[in-house]
C-alpha cells in the first residue's frame, strides 16, 4: 500500500531483481520516488474516480523522457479519460521526447487498444480490438487477469499470478563458490523456459544447466489480487470470489461497517464483513483491508476487526 487505509487506494508491486513494478490504481502517488515510478511498466486502473486516477499526471510528468512505453489498463472509458488528461496540456515542445502510452480499454466483449506518443503531440492512434478472454497481460514471469464489475459505473478487479517462484539456494550457491550477480537473471529465465541447453558464464567459466540444478528451488507462484469500489450485488460478489480464489494476498476495500449495509448498497461499496466473507470463501491466505471511509478515522480497528473476524469465520 502506497498510502494509509483512509487515503487514496494505490498498491505498488515491485518485481524483485527485475527492475520493474506494477501499479494498481493511480490515485495520490506522491509517496513514490521518481526512481520507483520509473520502474512501473503497467498501470491497472479499476476506474477513474478522482481518488483512483488523480496521480496519472504525476506518473506522466516523471516519465516524459523515458524510452520504455507505459501500458495502462482500465474499464470502459479509460481511453477517453487518458486522452482528456493529455489534452489538458500544451505539447508543442516535446517532439523529441520518447515517452509513449498504450491504453487497453476492457469491456465484457472486447479489449480496445490505443496509443499516444509524444512524437506526434499525444494524438490518439487506434490499434484495433481483440476478444475479451479475461486475461489482460501474459508476461514470461506472470499473468494478469481481470473481472468486469460494477460500481454504478464499469470497474475492473485485478489479480496477478506468478508463473512459478524460483528461489536461489544461497547456501548451495556459496558451497559451489558461485557469486550472486547478473548471470542469475539469465539462469532463472532459462529455468522458466525449460532450456536444458543453457550455458551460464560466471567469472569466465562455463556452467551447463545440469551443473546448476542444485542451486535452485521451484515453488508455487504467488497470486496477488486487488479489488476496489464494488457494488455488493450477488453477481459482483460471485465474480470477485472467482477472480481472487486462492490468492496469497488480497487487497480489498472495506469501506463501511456491516451495520451500515444499506448505506453500502446506496454508495456501491463493500462492507468490512462482506470483504472478509469474500476472502474466506475464496480461500485467500492473507487479507489486507483498505480504502476505509474517513468517518472511521478515529476507530480503524472496528473496520479491520470486522473484516478479519469474517475472514476467520467468526461472524
Amino acid at each position: 500500500m502506497v498510502n494509509g487505509p483512509f487515503e487514496d487506494p494505490v498498491v505498488y508491486l515491485r518485481l524483485l531483481r527485475e527492475k520493474k513494478a506494477l501499479l494498481f490504481d493511480a490515485g495520490d502517488v506522491s509517496a513514490l520516488s521518481a526512481g520507483e515510478i520509473h520502474k512501473i511498466t503497467d498501470v491497472f486502473v479499476t476506474h477513474t474516480h478522482i481518488d483512483h486516477f488523480i496521480g496519472f499526471d504525476r506518473l506522466l510528468r516523471v516519465m516524459l523522457r523515458r524510452e520504455r512505453p507505459l501500458r495502462v489498463y482500465g474499464p470502459e472509458g479509460i481511453t477517453g479519460s487518458v486522452e482528456g488528461k493529455l489534452r489538458g496540456y500544451a505539447w508543442n515542445l516535446i517532439e523529441e521526447y520518447p515517452v509513449s502510452l498504450v491504453v487497453h480499454e476492457v469491456t465484457d466483449a472486447s479489449v480496445s487498444v490505443a496509443s499516444f506518443s509524444a512524437r506526434d503531440g499525444f494524438r490518439k492512434r487506434l490499434m484495433g480490438d481483440t476478444e475479451w478472454t479475461g486475461v489482460l497481460l501474459n508476461d514470461p514471469l506472470f499473468s494478469v487477469r481481470a473481472a468486469c464489475l460494477s460500481h454504478d459505473i464499469a470497474v475492473l478487479g485485478f489479480c496477478i499470478e506468478e508463473n512459478m517462484h524460483i528461489n536461489i539456494d544461497k547456501a548451495a550457491l556459496a558451497g559451489r563458490g558461485l557469486p550472486v550477480g547478473p548471470w542469475l537473471s539469465g539462469f532463472k529465465q532459462a529455468v522458466r523456459e525449460g532450456r536444458d541447453d543453457f550455458m551460464a558464464v560466471v567469472e569466465g567459466r562455463e556452467y551447463p544447466m545440469g551443473e546448476l540444478r542444485d542451486i535452485v528451488r521451484i515453488t508455487e507462484g504467488q497470486k496477488v489480487s486487488y479489488v476496489m469500489d464494488v457494488t455488493p450485488s450477488r453477481e459482483n460478489m460471485e465474480k470477485v470470489v472467482e477472480l481472487v480464489r486462492g490468492s496469497h494476498v488480497l487487497y480489498i476495500e472495506t469501506y463501511f461497517l456491516d451495520e451500515e449495509r444499506e448505506r453500502a448498497f446506496q454508495r456501491n461499496h463493500l462492507t468490512a464483513r462482506m470483504a472478509g466473507e469474500i476472502a474466506r470463501e475464496a480461500g485467500v491466505k492473507e487479507l489486507v483491508p483498505m480504502h476505509i471511509s474517513p468517518k472511521y478515522r478515529g476507530s480503524p480497528e472496528m473496520i479491520t476487526g470486522e473484516a478479519l473476524r469474517a475472514f476467520r469465520g467468526g461472524g
